[in-house]
């Protein structure tokens, strides 16, 4: 029994001896283990939004192409390049509808139109209020530079990782020498989920209020970059 028993010590000893050696030769070097973070708001120059036209129940009794028309016209009015930021998501008719009541048939065409700032979103938006456009929703906010930014936030976060290594290992009477190792921990870009819906009751107290001339305050989107980096230390 106590022959076993010191068997299954040595083995122990063993097992932790070799786990000790192999760390040792992951790193065989002193180091600083730090995490670096950084993060950006930039407000968005892509505003994607959606807009379906209907050529039923329109007020002035027009065909969905006559509404079409009038809509790019209006649009091209206030400045927006229809050319470059509207086109076609999808277009459908109620076939059904026709075969069963020929005269209830219905179009429908989906658009997707890309505002750049918050002044021209509430031109657009009082314009379809003018026409009778009423659904208009916002798919998604972008920024057309949101890669650029990206990979600065990145190299901000590397840099903030550097500075606190080298203060912590100065407060130590040391120096830090190369990266020996560096790990992403957090990549994300942030919009809060009510800011949607937050925008449009914003556009209708706007029109309310008749106050055509303010400007729309998005909430920015947050770019964040995280990174855990060990530095040699000499």
């Amino acid at each position: 029994m106590m022959k076993g028993l010191i068997i299954g010590l040595l083995l122990s000893v063993s097992i932790v001896g070799f786990a000790q050696t192999g760390e040792k030769n992951f790193i065989d070097q002193n180091y600083i283990e730090v995490t670096g973070k950084a993060e950006l708001e930039v407000s968005p120059d892509m505003i994607y939004l959606k807009i379906v036209l209907s050529d039923k129940n329109n007020k002035d009794k027009l065909s969905l192409s006559e509404i079409e028309k009038k809509m790019i016209s209006k649009l091209s009015e206030i400045g927006v390049d229809v050319n470059k930021d509207l086109s076609v998501m999808d277009f459908t008719s109620n076939l059904k509808a026709y075969l069963l009541k020929p005269d209830v048939v219905s179009l429908t065409k989906q658009y997707q139109l890309i505002a750049h700032d918050s002044k021209t979103l509430q031109k657009i938006y009082f314009l379809f209020q003018e026409l009778g456009i009423s659904t208009v929703s916002i798919l998604k906010l972008d920024h057309s530079k949101i890669e650029q930014y990206r990979k600065d936030v990145k190299i901000s976060a590397i840099k903030a990782a550097k500075d606190k290594a080298e203060m912590l290992a100065d407060a130590l009477n040391q120096k830090i020498g190369k990266a020996i190792y560096i790990q992403e921990v957090n990549n994300s870009n942030f919009i809060p989920y009510n800011l949607y819906s937050n925008t449009i009751q914003t556009l209708s107290k706007s029109q309310d209020n008749s106050d055509n001339d303010s400007d729309i305050e998005f909430v920015k989107i947050k770019i964040e970059s995280s990174f855990l980096v060990r530095f040699a230390l000499e």
